[in-house]
């Protein structure tokens, strides 16, 4: 009883989308395609401005291969998905965060990585920041993605509790 009645509530959200095979394989960035929650701005915005702070401390220390700053703006508890999408399929790899800061002990390779157009939602004391992004390896794009920060509101501070993103190196920026 229970299936036909599911089956009737999802019939409306679905008739006229195409079956799942016509779908493309990868998604492509679009600034149409952001999570669906809409919350209320405070009204002066500063929640916004100290969450995306938090992102760019954690951008910043990237880019000087810094560990330690990353690590001052991660929740001690958490990690990394990846998705890498290639020609031939996509592949998801999870990283804890002592892996992750291995990647930005000092080095003779430059990092820069830049999100543009963050859209930041907030519900309390969570967060979360969706970005394209581009990331150069010594001046040049080396590939490009969406960037998914998750945040939490810990003793007045924004931090870090989960990263994800997915890097191409078709279709990026220059």
């Amino acid at each position: 009883m229970l299936l036909p009645l599911l089956a009737l509530t999802l019939a409306p959200q679905t008739a006229g989308l195409p079956p799942p095979a016509a779908n493309p394989p990868r998604s492509v960035p679009s600034p149409s395609k952001l999570p669906p929650a809409n919350p209320l701005a405070p009204p002066d915005g500063s929640d916004e401005r100290a969450v995306l702070a938090t992102v760019e401390r954690l951008l910043a220390g990237i880019n000087t291969r810094d560990a330690a700053a990353v690590r001052s703006v991660l929740r001690a508890e958490g990690g990394a998905t990846i998705v890498t999408e290639a020609a031939d399929g996509a592949s998801v790899r999870f990283m804890a965060w002592p892996e992750l800061l291995a990647r930005f002990e000092p080095g003779s390779d430059t990092f820069e990585e830049r999100i543009s157009t963050p859209a930041v939602e907030i519900d309390g004391d969570l967060a979360m920041v969706w970005a394209p992004y581009v990331f150069r390896l010594n001046g040049k794009v080396h590939h490009c993605g969406t960037d998914h920060f998750s945040l939490v509101r810990e003793n007045g501070a924004w931090k870090i509790a989960s990263l994800s993103w997915n890097q191409r190196t078709t279709g990026c920026p220059a």
